[in-house]
């Protein structure tokens, strides 16, 4: 089965707080073998979980060069999950790596802030530093080189990525996409209900983290839920339960019973596309 072998190989980007450390690929569940098993090259950016955009950006340039220098390949297509597509675009543009990437798909990355990042830093700053604090020592034990848990926080907030997003246009030779995903209630997943709860009274509806709004970026693709009443949250856009969401299929466009499914439509045009 070679429906997923592209010109250039895959390499995925996780996002904040995980690692997605090689054998065990924990971070994306069963989405690296059904790539696999279709024919795609698949490797992993490994970048710390909560060191700050520009620091793994460069962690990454080091990664980009292994894998280019390995397969002998031209570039790479990335794949990338909330936080990792901001690192990818800070890749390609600050560190100018743009002539090594064929294309960047962003799944729920918060390209404009969270208008609730703003509000939870204005009303409970001293809180989150405390707990910043705390989680950094708990990345270091995780292997992170870096951990700044407060500043990438800072870094999610409608101002930063505002500066961000003017500092890092566009490559023009990478093709940009970027996809949303919402919950569709609270209680869809029970480990974001309190989340998704709290980013609706900013943001309205979101995937328990992010908001459509927020992932738009270049050649935005739509919004994408469940077939069942669940929907699809955050961690679900990474396969974190290893199981379908349902045995229903849909014939309705933007509407996923398994994950794996999506990211197999994703890297089938990207083939398609000549990548």
């Amino acid at each position: 089965m070679h429906s997923c072998q592209t010109r250039y190989p895959i390499l995925l980007l996780h996002g904040m707080g995980f690692h997605d450390t090689t054998p065990h690929h924990w971070y994306w569940g069963r989405i690296p073998e059904a790539l696999k098993q279709h024919g795609a090259e698949v490797y992993f950016g490994n970048q710390d979980g909560n060191a700050t955009i520009e620091f793994n950006a460069r962690l990454l340039v080091s990664v980009v060069k292994r894998i280019l220098r390995e397969t002998g390949a031209e570039k790479l297509n990335i794949i990338a999950h909330s936080k990792g597509g901001a690192e990818a675009r800070c890749m390609i543009s600050t560190m100018g790596m743009g002539d090594s990437i064929a294309s960047v798909t962003t799944i729920a990355t918060p390209h404009h802030g969270s208008p609730t990042i703003d509000w939870l830093l204005a009303h409970f700053d001293p809180i989150i530093r405390m707990g910043s604090t705390v989680m950094d020592g708990i990345r270091l034990c995780c292997g992170d080189f870096d951990p700044q848990t407060y500043l990438v926080i800072r870094e999610l907030s409608t101002g930063y990525m505002q500066d961000f997003n003017q500092r890092n246009l566009d490559d023009p030779r990478v093709y940009y996409q970027s996809f949303a995903f919402l919950m569709k209630r609270p209680l869809s997943d029970p480990l974001m209900s309190i989340p998704n709860a709290i980013v609706s009274c900013f943001e309205g509806k979101n995937d328990g983290m992010v908001s459509p709004q927020n992932a738009r970026w270049t050649n935005f693709r739509g919004i994408y839920s469940g077939t069942s009443q669940r929907g699809v949250s955050h961690p679900d856009e990474i396969d974190y339960m290893r199981l379908p969401f349902t045995r229903k299929n849909s014939d309705e466009d933007r509407k996923i019973s398994d994950i794996t499914n999506f990211y197999l439509g994703v890297v089938r045009e990207l083939k398609r596309r000549g990548f």
